[in-house]
């Protein structure tokens, strides 16, 4: 048995831009709630400190770290955090040589290696690492995990081969919810994202078919989808909702792709009376799905989706691998049915895709004022590791990646040479989308008021236009 402590870094980085702290929203990390639900399994001792919501602090992080004495520390993160993981893994090294540091998620996937060298880590998991923490703590041999690249006994840097997806989704256990403090996100999260507070992660499927080249999720989950059944994903439901959560955000990346799978969900949990309320901030596609299933989705709870247009033009869909039947007219379409279903709609847009020009961003701004949506999100594209389109730059020696911190979409891109704008130009075009989009819509303002008299939320409307307006200011 092994005392392990898994950390979760501060995600204040990512939300500096004023825009997007407003619509920051913390949950329990379902990444580390299913790693420990196996290492608890095993009868390990674990713990999970979350900095997510927490400014990032080295001294409060290494002083829990004395107290708790693990065996093993794990840490997951993104790219644009990987620099917290760089500088606490090194000097928890410094505290104790004879700890075992390991970190896991995107970023580690894409890079291990370099990952292990810049941290100092002594392993590394790529692919689905829901049982490999399990592994190293039952004292398996390091050589013998698959999906592990490690230091050996000489300092070199090793790697296994890859962990075979896992097909039998059903076999996981339940997340380890009761290793948060649920009252804790009771306060931590807008009202623009979260109807009934706290919030969490939930998955019903993995992978993904398509190849968009912005997106890591196949070095992550892969490019084949597998599904939970319809009884685990109800179970699970149940589950945490005994935890006291009320709401719930699906990270799928292809929920509503099998339509009468969803339609089917929605059924039960129409039948069976669940209590909740629930959004699909990802794994909604504009080309699957019919009015049936958007209804029946409303019936069971779900009031916002969250489409990801991304561009306006449909050659650029085509061009970064959107795939399906994706495309500026489904899209139209396919907001209506959700808004006839009384359901919210996000919409995601990029600025800065590799085949875009300014013109197509032009088209892109334009329809975004066009498409009838209730709440507006705008990214620079960003070439994350793991990506098709982090490849294709670092290839050609138009990438720098010497700072990770600079990887975040809701920052000017200036790191890496895109083939025909200038980041100066691209950025122009940001703030732009933001000022056409939202500010300056008069049907999208007119959307928001008649929505916040419908739902008696007008105190909240002018509350958060006001903080809209004034950060909008400061992009």
């Amino acid at each position: 048995m092994a005392k392990i402590l898994l950390i979760n870094p501060s995600w204040g980085s990512v939300y500096k831009n004023p825009v997007h702290s407003l619509t920051a929203a913390f949950f329990p990390s379902l990444t580390l709630a299913m790693v420990a639900a196996q290492l608890k399994d095993k009868g390990n001792k674990v713990e999970i400190l979350d900095l997510s919501f927490k400014g990032f602090n080295q001294d409060f992080v290494l002083s829990h770290f004395r107290e708790s004495s693990p065996d093993i520390v794990g840490f997951t993160a993104t790219t644009a955090l990987f620099s917290q993981v760089i500088q606490l893994s090194n000097k928890i090294k410094k505290l104790s040589q004879n700890v075992f540091t390991i970190a896991g998620g995107a970023h580690c996937s894409a890079l291990p290696e370099r990952s292990i060298r810049e941290a100092d880590l002594d392993a590394v998991c790529f692919g689905e690492g829901d049982f490999t923490l399990g592994e190293i703590a039952d004292g398996v041999e390091l050589k013998d995990i698959p999906g592990l690249a490690y230091k050996d006994k000489n300092g070199e840097i090793r790697s296994n081969q890859p962990r075979a997806w896992l097909d039998d989704l059903d076999a996981l256990p339940m997340p380890a919810w009761d290793l948060f403090d649920v009252k804790v996100y009771l306060r931590l999260t807008s009202r623009l994202m979260v109807k009934r507070p706290p919030g969490v992660y939930f998955e019903t499927t993995r992978g993904c078919i398509y190849k968009c080249n912005y997106c890591a999720n196949i070095a992550l989950q892969g490019n084949r989808l597998r599904k939970k059944s319809v009884e685990r994903v109800i179970e699970e439901i149940k589950y945490m909702k005994s935890f006291g959560f009320n709401e719930f955000f699906l990270t799928d990346n292809l929920f509503t792709t099998d339509v009468e799978r969803t339609k089917e969900i929605c059924r039960k949990m129409i039948n069976e009376k669940i209590d909740i309320s629930w959004q699909c901030h990802s794994g909604i596609r504009v080309d699957a799905g019919d009015q049936e299933m958007f209804n029946l989705m409303y019936r069971a709870g779900c009031y916002k989706v969250a489409f990801g247009f991304e561009s306006g033009n449909d050659e650029i869909l085509k061009g970064f691998g959107k795939g399906g039947g994706a495309s500026i007219s489904r899209a139209l379409e396919v907001t209506r049915m959700a808004r006839k279903a009384k359901i919210d709609v996000l919409g995601y847009f990029m600025v800065g895709l590799l085949n875009d020009t300014e013109e197509t961003m032009r088209q892109t701004i334009e329809f975004g004022r066009k498409i009838p949506m209730d709440l507006v999100k705008i990214s620079y594209c960003t070439p994350f590791p793991g990506t098709p389109m982090f490849k294709e730059l670092y290839e050609k020696k138009h990438l720098t990646i010497d700072n990770w911190d600079s990887y975040n979409a809701y920052k000017k891109q200036d790191f890496f040479k895109h083939p025909s704008l200038d980041s100066g130009v691209v950025d122009k075009y940001y703030k732009l989308a933001y000022r056409r989009m939202i500010y300056t819509n008069p049907r999208f303002i007119f959307r928001r008021l008649v929505r916040a008299i419908r739902k008696n939320e007008l105190f909240y409307e002018v509350y958060f236009f006001i903080k809209f307006f004034i950060s909008g200011l400061r992009i």
